[in-house]
């Protein structure tokens, strides 16, 4: 999986709206949402992983993923803002 800094960070709060995280790769983004991801929002997750797994295979660039995870992020209305 790629370590390359996405164009521009996204940090989102998945905890509670003052405990922000910061996500910068696609390997951040995974790992957010493997371990911390809201289970309800289990659709939204799904397309994330996907994204992020087509990144590991070629399939899409990192910033790719960036977007699909955003699009996940805004769907599961979990607090974002973009660095």
């Amino acid at each position: 999986m790629t370590h390359r800094k996405w164009s521009k960070a996204v940090t989102i709060a998945l905890e509670s709206p003052d405990d922000w995280v910061v996500i910068d790769t696609t390997q951040a983004a995974s790992w957010a949402l493997i371990e911390d991801w809201p289970l309800e929002e289990a659709p939204a997750l799904d397309r994330a992983l996907s994204a992020c797994a087509d990144v590991i295979s070629g399939k899409r660039t990192p910033e790719d993923a960036r977007w699909a995870f955003i699009n996940a992020v805004k769907e599961a209305k979990i607090p974002m803002k973009e660095d």
